[in-house]
């Protein structure tokens, strides 16, 4: 059967604002296949902007549904990204919870750049696992550019989706389900990695909101 090469993208505030900062990353955005939006505040600006009804598409929720969905009809997943523990949790608990889910590859790349050859085996093995569908785990704007390189090489529907893995592996805790809801998941992942994620939410979110509010004016005005 034939697999197309697509590309997913589920795109956040610090989506939007590093697509105005980075120009090779906007082009993987741009080129995209889809483009959803993953977080309340991207899904309210679309809404504002003329997309009627548009809800947020979260990464990790859609992960678990179309794995619950291809348990159901037979298909198979890739898992790209992610350390390798955490891709073994993964392996062994995905399909426990989705009986009849074949996991037909995985791979944890190094933090470094690939050789041609280390990237030819990687698609080489991908392909060879007839998955449909390869779920990228690298983090914004790795996944990106990695999915949109390699489009048309890598035979199936790529998604990224961020920490997704962690989150399933339960490496990492996401946030209780009234802040899910209610658009204050950033809020946790904050206060569980203030370090780590300080400058990207306040500084990120205080870009997104000053481009938002530009954007509103300027299509108001016309």
């Amino acid at each position: 059967m034939r697999r197309d090469s697509r590309v997913v993208c589920i795109c956040n505030a610090h989506s939007v604002v590093t697509a105005r900062q980075d120009k090779e990353f906007a082009a993987a955005v741009n080129s995209a296949d889809m483009a959803t939006p993953d977080g309340a505040p991207v899904a309210w600006l679309m809404r504002r902007l003329g997309a009627s009804g548009q809800q947020r598409i979260n990464g990790p929720d859609l992960m678990l549904k179309y794995c619950e969905a291809a348990a159901k009809r037979g298909e198979s997943i890739y898992l790209y990204g992610g350390a390798e523990t955490t891709l073994s949790i993964l392996r062994d608990e995905l399909p426990k919870r989705f009986p009849g889910l074949v996991i037909a590859g995985s791979h944890s790349p190094p933090f470094r750049a690939l050789s041609e050859e280390e990237d030819a085996a990687i698609v080489r093995d991908i392909n060879d696992s007839g998955a449909g569908t390869i779920w990228v785990s690298l983090g914004c704007p790795k996944q990106e550019k990695w999915m949109a390189a390699h489009r048309g090489r890598i035979n199936g529907v790529m998604i990224g989706v961020g920490a997704a893995f962690d989150y399933h592996a339960g490496v990492i805790s996401r946030a209780p389900l009234w802040m899910q809801n209610n658009g204050l998941e950033w809020l946790h992942r904050l206060a569980s990695e203030p370090r780590r994620l300080w400058k990207r939410y306040f500084v990120t979110n205080t870009l997104f909101i000053w481009h938002a509010a530009r954007q509103l004016m300027t299509t108001q005005s016309k």
